[in-house]
């Protein structure tokens, strides 16, 4: 049998198009599901504190009705919310019902406080970001007026702020993925790109430890990252270094933590030597780069390595000589532990994170100003963070940070 609520529903809904029936159908059962959850949460605070009563054996923490109606804004558009209400002033303050899953002053899912850094770096401007939200979120989206746009950008310029000022005294990190980001938004002066560090703790999780603007990705610009790191505590550098051998950050990373070994990215090495090449060829001479850097020995990659060079020195030698320039420093992977090899031999932990927002075209005059910018780029970085796997084999970070030495992979015992 039909259930007589599903004929109203259907009844109400007739006439409209395909796509709008969708629409209310998700947002109902969203907000069916939200009612759910609301309700368990409630009930399970009730449960814990069922055995406190008054004296008349009256409990003290009890429903109380529901909160006054609010919409919050979601992906599905506006979402319309009865909130269940305790009576539990009999508690301490610390002890109080306070909603996990809809915390009180909610209005907009996270989802949608990140479509307005993903828009701007796309250049829409704060003033036609209320059209562009709700031709996303649909005509009643509420609260995201260009008012509230710039109310919440000054807010995460302030979160910026505090962020590039917390202290790493007592942090030590044993691997940094670099890059250089360009994005279609002016920046101040000559500052031309974001400048990213992320790093691997002693446990293996990863995190953002720097997001700044630089001059073309130039050695002073990273040299002043670096010195900042050092200035706040961070006073031993990580082991190993990730990034593409393009970047001045090498030679900063040299004088701040001359300690650390350096890897070039494969990723990014493959595309330089392969632009150097024919289109003909690059299929084959792709398949000669993927065995060095898939070889389960050093020995194995650097027979690779110079079976390439052999190959097409004469034919193709500006490609070779790519190849050629940073020889040590594309094998410096095997020097470490064999379950971290995934991560280190190229940048893809921190490509993928700005995936959706990098550009690699030339720069436009775009909207934004420089600390606009970062802050987006910033707010952005942290979401993604969220996502961040930790490394496997993160059991042998310690040994690596002990300084034990490791060869194709393997951990080496110490001579009795």
């Amino acid at each position: 049998m039909r259930n007589p609520q599903d004929r109203s529903t259907i009844s109400e809904l007739q006439g409209n198009t395909p796509g709008d029936v969708l629409e209310e159908l998700a947002r109902r059962g969203a907000r069916q599901l939200l009612a759910q959850a609301l309700e368990a949460e409630v009930a399970e605070h009730l449960e814990e504190h069922r055995n406190l009563t008054d004296e008349e054996g009256r409990r003290l923490v009890v429903r109380n009705g529901h909160l006054p109606e609010r919409e919050l804004v979601t992906g599905i558009g506006p979402l319309k919310v009865h909130q269940p209400r305790i009576d539990d002033r009999a508690l301490d303050q610390e002890q109080r019902f306070s909603s996990q899953i809809l915390p009180r002053y909610l209005r907009r899912v996270p989802s949608v406080d990140n479509l307005i850094p993903i828009l701007y770096l796309k250049g829409i401007s704060t003033g036609d970001m209320s059209g562009a939200l709700a031709s996303i979120l649909g005509p009643g989206a509420a609260g995201l007026s260009a008012s509230n746009v710039v109310r919440l950008k000054t807010l995460w310029e302030q979160d910026y702020a505090a962020w590039g000022a917390r202290d790493f005294e007592l942090k030590r990190y044993v691997y940094f993925w670099v890059d250089g980001i360009h994005f279609n938004v002016r920046l101040e002066g000559e500052r031309s790109c974001i400048l990213v560090i992320m790093a691997a703790d002693e446990s293996g999780r990863k995190e953002l430890l720097a997001v700044s603007d630089g001059y073309a990705e130039s050695k002073a610009s990273w040299r002043e990252i670096l010195l900042d790191l050092k200035r706040r505590g961070l006073k031993i550098g990580p082991k190993l270094a990730v990034g593409d051998g393009a970047l001045g950050f090498w030679a900063a990373l040299r004088e701040v933590y001359p300690e650390c070994r350096e890897q070039r990215c494969w990723v990014h090495k493959t595309v330089n030597v392969l632009d150097k090449m024919p289109k003909s060829v690059q299929g084959k001479a792709k398949g000669m780069l993927h065995e060095m850097w898939q070889a389960p020995t050093k020995e194995k990659a650097l027979a690779a390595y110079e079976h390439f060079v052999n190959s097409w020195q004469e034919k193709y030698p500006k490609a070779v000589d790519c190849l050629r320039v940073d020889k040590e420093e594309l094998f410096a992977f095997y020097d470490f532990p064999a379950t971290h090899w995934v991560h280190i031999r190229t940048t893809n932990p921190i490509e993928s994170t700005y995936a959706t927002v990098r550009l690699r075209t030339k720069k436009t005059k775009g909207c934004g100003s420089r600390m606009a910018t970062l802050t987006m780029v910033f707010k952005l970085a942290l979401e993604a963070e969220k996502t961040w796997r930790r490394l496997t084999g993160h059991k042998h970070i310690e040994l690596v940070m002990q300084g034990r030495r490791f060869v194709d992979g393997e951990l080496q015992e110490a001579a009795a």
